[in-house]
């Protein structure tokens, strides 16, 4: 189905409506039509994120032991009907259409066109796709590979893929002799993965869904959960309920996290009320979390220090902080000496509106702090993390039941990846476990995250971009740079289920290779076979398809990694790729016995209701840190950004978003219905009275230009301005369309992670 994005006919208008309720299913019912699997998806959402269903596509939220009736929400229900659609891009299609003609259709148009079923090869002097066998596919791709430089050689992996295709991958790689091995974890949350270790000893969250049940507060953070984790707003519903009050820190305000009215509730859904979810709602601007956090911690090291000369109570955990952390004087003491000028400056928040929040915080006794990609996607994106720990560490909310810290992940096993080897960094894999199962030296020079693989293809050094899934070249920044180096990228290779824009944008010689789907059944030499996935909150969790594969052509993740593995890897006594795609509780053994802290007994667990968690030292209080200690941070500064140029009025600050029907680069429907966007994407959301400052009407059409050091022009045209609930100096648009705005090297310090949420443009009016 064709939807024109038209920034001229589009219409905006207040959403009135809480988040879920008519609207969601409003929603649902259209996306099953569209795609014509009413009937067929209303059957397979019955077993989406079941114990004995599928885990959702889309994102990693918790999968609970005791799953509601419809265990799926909105999203995760358009991500189902997306990958399940009827329709199918045959060798046909790629017949009547030239890659050139291709590139001009939009990126909801390239996959709306549906499922891919045969194998394709890039064909130079037609520009167009050609089937391919899948014998020739794999002994070309192969050809190609081994008379290439491994270090030249980048095996990209999307968040989707299970656990057991994500091993193999990465194995494959380091066996073909690098750690080039950047994943959409690079693009997301690295911030948190450099950051958390530090700090208490872990790289991922400490929270899990029991711990809602017992929490007293909820701090959150750039997020906009009814969006980008719907099914999140069910405990936080529960709890508000229970009295708990929920603070949100974020510069628009996003319906999940005003209000919420249960889709499966007949008595919410038949009356007018809805829950209110934030008791406060702090709109800070793009980029004061370090200040704002900052003010509350302020507060409350000062008021300790008032009640201890009074001899009253101490606010602080002065137990906890004593036997546990280290650093706490001198995070005090920059927190005393730091002025509310500044704070206030920074953040754009009140005093008053951060003592409030402080006080909120201090009375509780067990909080958790939750966190999206608006804390890690800045330039100081590993100090604001930095920052959420230290506020946390104050009161001893870490290690104890319904506190803790909650980075929310995005794609649905981007987690699990990393803890099955896929990472570039060779010190966060057990190489000698990997050398003693299967006979060979695993490399030991660093491998390329996300940035440096632009970076070397900027500079010709990259031979073959091997894409485990995803879309990379549309998720990437500074695209009017990327877009041309990419063409000359010798060799690319995508495993995919759906068409998509990197494909149109290829290296010289390109190769598209259709995948089965998580929700298809996977049926191999032994059976239908199953697979797994680590949720938000470090559980592991089983999957099982239950559809039909959309073609008997298509082949399952496993069995294309194996089949380009055979072509580039010696043959290994130690070792039987044929072997692991006829049954992947193989795999999962060979998992186990590489992580066995994590993945002893995997099979027998692996079905356990809510999942089996992986051990985190700092759930209990043991810190694996260098010093064995909980470790305060003192931030450099409280600006977000040294790169934001104080130059004048006129620079503003820009975080790329996503709408509502959306998830990462896929875009279901142009609308935008929370924010009142409708027919378009290609608009800024603004303060008004910086319209009026810069003197531009509603409606008025602006290109927007990057205000950078590097001397390189970045642009947008054709954008639409609309007045928003937005801090002054800010501004909001829409991601990916916006990437192209974002340099390259406009990352976050220490982890590399593209800063979408704080790019200092101008806007120039455009004339008719």
């Amino acid at each position: 189905m064709h939807k024109v994005d038209d920034a001229e006919t589009a219409t905006f208008k207040d959403y009135e409506n809480a988040a879920g309720g008519w609207g969601s299913v409003r929603a649902l019912g259209s996306i099953l039509t569209e795609e014509h699997v009413l009937l067929h998806g209303t059957r397979v959402l019955m077993k989406q994120n079941k114990p004995d269903g599928f885990a959702c596509v889309s994102c990693s939220w918790a999968k609970p032991a005791d799953p509601h009736l419809f265990e799926f929400c909105e999203n995760g229900a358009k991500a189902t009907a997306w990958e399940i659609t009827s329709r199918r891009i045959e060798p046909k299609f790629f017949a009547e259409h030239t890659v050139t003609e291709l590139e001009k259709w939009s990126a909801f148009d390239l996959e709306n066109m549906g499922r891919l079923t045969e194998p394709m090869r890039y064909d130079a002097a037609t520009d167009k796709y050609v089937p391919i066998s899948w014998e020739q596919a794999f002994a070309e791709i192969g050809a190609e590979l081994r008379a290439m430089n491994p270090e030249s050689v980048v095996f990209y992996t999307s968040g989707r893929a299970s656990l057991e295709t994500s091993y193999m991958y990465q194995l494959m790689a380091r066996m073909y002799g690098c750690n080039n091995l950047p994943d959409s974890s690079n693009m997301c949350h690295e911030s948190t993965s450099v950051a958390l270790p530090k700090t208490i000893g872990v790289g991922v969250g400490t929270v899990t869904l029991d711990d809602f049940e017992k929490t007293d507060c909820m701090l959150f953070f750039g997020h906009n959960t009814g969006t980008n984790a719907p099914r999140m707003l069910h405990p936080l519903q529960e709890a508000r309920k229970r009295g708990v009050p929920i603070i949100t820190f974020n510069p628009l305000r996003e319906r999940g996290l005003e209000r919420f009215v249960n889709p499966q509730s007949p008595v919410e859904m038949l009356t007018p009320g809805s829950t209110q979810i934030s008791t406060q709602y702090v709109q800070l601007r793009i980029g004061g979390d370090t200040a704002a956090v900052m003010g509350m911690a302020k507060w409350i090291i000062e008021a300790d220090d008032a009640a201890q000369k009074a001899g009253q109570p101490r606010l602080l955990d002065v137990d906890f902080i004593a036997e546990h952390t280290c650093g706490f004087e001198k995070f005090a003491a920059m927190a005393r000496a730091t002025n509310w000028r500044d704070i206030e400056r920074f953040s754009g928040v009140s005093r008053a509106e951060l003592e409030q929040a402080a006080q909120t915080y201090v009375q509780a006794k067990n909080v958790m702090l939750l966190y999206g990609m608006g804390i890690t996607q800045h330039r100081a994106g590993v100090r604001n993390i930095d920052m959420l720990t230290n506020l946390l560490l104050l009161r001893g909310n870490m290690g104890k039941p319904g506190a803790g810290i909650c980075p929310i992940r995005g794609h649905s096993n981007v987690q699990g990846q990393r803890t099955v080897g896929i990472t570039e960094k060779p010190e966060k894999v057990p190489n000698d476990k990997l050398k003693a199962l299967y006979g060979f030296e695993p490399p030991m020079k660093k491998g390329l995250n996300t940035v440096e693989a632009c970076e070397q293809i900027l500079q010709g050094k990259i031979s073959a971009f091997v894409m485990l899934g995803g879309n990379f070249v549309r998720a990437i920044p500074d695209h009017n740079r990327m877009d041309p180096a990419w063409r000359q990228i010798p060799l690319t290779v995508q495993i995919l289920t759906k068409f998509n824009h990197s494909a149109v944008v290829h290296g010289k010689k390109s190769y598209i290779l259709p995948c089965r789907g998580r929700i298809e059944v996977d049926m191999q030499a032994t059976g239908p076979q199953a697979v797994s996935m680590e949720d938000s909150t470090g559980c592991m969790h089983g999957s099982r398809g239950v559809a039909e594969p959309i073609a008997d052509t298509v082949m399952s993740e496993p069995a294309i990694v194996a089949g380009i593995a055979k072509q580039i890897v010696p043959p290994n006594p130690n070792l039987d790729w044929d072997a692991w795609v006829g049954d992947y509780s193989k795999v999962r053994d060979a998992i186990a016995q590489t992580y066995p802290d994590i993945f002893h007994d995997f099979n027998q667990r692996m079905w356990t209701p809510g999942g089996f968690p992986r051990p985190l030292g700092a759930r209990e209080r043991k810190w694996d840190t260098e010093n064995g200690k909980a470790n305060f941070r003192v931030p450099e500064g409280l600006d977000e950004d040294p790169d934001m140029p104080s130059i004048g009025p006129d620079v503003l600050r820009l975080m790329t978003t996503r709408g509502d029907s959306q998830f990462n680069t896929t875009v279901y429907a142009i609308d935008d219905r929370f924010r009142g966007v409708f027919g378009t994407r290609h608009v800024l959301l603004m303060n008004e009275r910086d319209m009026d400052r810069l003197g531009l009407k509603e409606g008025m059409f602006v290109t927007a230009e990057t205000v950078s050091q590097d001397g390189i022009p970045r642009s947008v045209g054709g954008l639409r301005v609309q007045p928003h609930d937005i801090p002054g100096g800010c501004v909001a648009g829409y991601y990916p369309e916006l990437n192209r705005l974002i340099p390259l090297s406009h990352h976050a310090k220490n982890s590399k992670v593209p800063a979408g949420k704080s790019v200092p443009i101008r806007l120039v009016p455009e004339t008719a």
